[in-house]
């Protein structure tokens, strides 16, 4: 992605943010394990399922994350990629 592009996705993103009252820095924290997730969902088991992936690890996280400070919700975001990356791997490896 062009750098032009990456500026005016971090500029959406934290307009997002700011209208969901989200805490920016968790993007910003995640943003670039959560791109390589949904490439790796696109190109391996199924595309039209990328971007609802992407929406269930955050999901999820954030039903984890309800209580708990920028740092640790952004851990959970990470640790629940990880956990998809792994179950993507599985499936390609088929």
């Amino acid at each position: 992605m062009s750098d032009e592009r990456m500026v005016q996705m971090h500029e959406w993103l934290r307009e997002v943010c700011a209208e969901l009252a989200l805490d920016p820095h968790v993007v910003e924290s995640t943003a670039e394990q959560l791109l390589a997730l949904v490439g790796q969902v696109a190109h391996g088991p199924t595309r039209p399922g990328a971007p609802l992936t992407a929406f269930l690890v955050g999901l999820s996280a954030g039903a984890a994350g309800r209580e708990l400070d920028t740092a640790t919700t952004a851990r959970a975001v990470t640790e629940r990629a990880e956990a998809v990356e792994r179950l993507v791997a599985s499936r390609t490896a088929r």
